[in-house]
């Protein structure tokens, strides 16, 4: 404890050790680089939105735990303190819900869009339309599906809802 009455190096409501917050700066990312990867072969690997989603709230809750619920408002979501954590935090939470819900639900258009724009036959809601990308720099060729859109509104839900749970839960 400090003299100044706080405990550890980044609020009182945390007491962790070197070697943790050391351990999380470097897990955090590896964690987030995962999600990632899951979330780009979802469709057609194991792995999609939701999984990737609740690895990203893995890493946040990770940060959480160790740095407190200050560091991660003030540092990673750019909010004030005096905006209140429920005003801040758990509304920053509740508009990636809202985004991801919405992208999830128009990507199920897209298989109708996507093909009538290009001059095909468009295809029924929720089925999934490629598009190739030619002449891409180091890939030559990259495959955009519809259900690539859907995956990211899958994740966006699983992270905003995940993270509004953890954030309630933490403040009690």
């Amino acid at each position: 404890m400090s003299q100044s009455g706080q405990r550890g190096p980044t609020g009182p409501d945390t007491d962790t050790t070197v070697i943790a917050r050391t351990v999380t700066r470097l897990v955090v990312p590896i964690i987030l680089l995962n999600a990632v990867a899951l979330l780009l072969q979802g469709h057609n690997l194991p792995g999609g939105g939701f999984i990737a989603g609740v690895l990203t709230v893995t890493a946040f809750a990770l940060v959480y735990v160790i740095f407190g619920r200050e560091y991660l408002q003030r540092e990673l979501l750019h909010s004030d303190a005096s905006d209140g954590f429920f005003d801040g935090a758990v509304g920053e939470y509740s508009r990636t819900f809202t985004f991801g819900l919405a992208l999830a639900a128009l990507s199920g258009a897209g298989a109708i869009v996507l093909p009538a724009a290009l001059g095909g036959e468009p295809f029924p809601f929720l089925s999934q339309a490629v598009v190739f990308v030619e002449h891409v720099p180091l890939y030559h060729e990259i495959e955009i599906p519809t259900a690539l859109f859907f995956d990211l509104g899958v994740y966006f839900v699983v992270v905003g809802a995940l993270l509004t749970i953890l954030a309630v839960v933490g403040a009690e």
